[in-house]
């Protein structure tokens, strides 16, 4: 009898971490970039510029406790504020948007990807906000044919180096 209320108490203690899981997630979730945000590294009005955004959460901080998201004119602002090691360890999510599904002129924010499962076009043709910019797409393949449309290598997101950004 006392293992079986037990077990109970232990499964509803464990339903409760998942629905806690469940709701960080939730908080996380890519935000709209309204017509007024501004970069977070260079304080450009980021609609005001083409090409993929992009936008992350720090650790212990969610939009509950009343800390806004920090949003990027370009990924490559992004990248440049992640790699800081200070940044690096602190992030716990980060967006960007798909390029193969949104146009480049304007992107639209329900095509928001996880960064870290995107695959990247460094060294393009294309520009973004700060002149150079990394494309980034959800599939290898749709990376794979827009370096070969206008130029660039296809990275993953561990790959991504300062280097990269030049």
């Amino acid at each position: 009898m006392f293992l079986k209320i037990f077990l109970s108490i232990a499964l509803i203690l464990l339903a409760g971490c998942f629905e806690q899981t469940e709701q960080q997630q939730i908080i996380h979730q890519a935000v709209a970039i309204e017509s007024a945000d501004e970069c977070h590294l260079c304080g450009m009005l980021i609609t005001n510029f083409s090409g993929p955004k992009a936008e992350l959460f720090r650790k212990g901080v969610t939009q509950a406790d009343g800390a806004q998201v920090k949003k990027f004119c370009s990924t490559r602002d992004m990248f440049s504020f992640f790699l800081d090691p200070e940044n690096k360890r602190n992030v716990t999510t980060i967006w960007v948007h798909d390029m193969s599904k949104t146009p480049w002129g304007a992107p639209k924010d329900e095509y928001f990807i996880d960064a870290h499962q995107a695959w990247y076009v460094v060294g393009s043709k294309k520009t973004g906000a700060m002149g150079k910019t990394l494309a980034s797409f959800s599939i290898k393949s749709d990376a794979d044919a827009f370096a070969a449309e206008f130029g660039g290598n296809v990275i993953d997101f561990n790959s991504v180096t300062y280097q990269s950004l030049q």
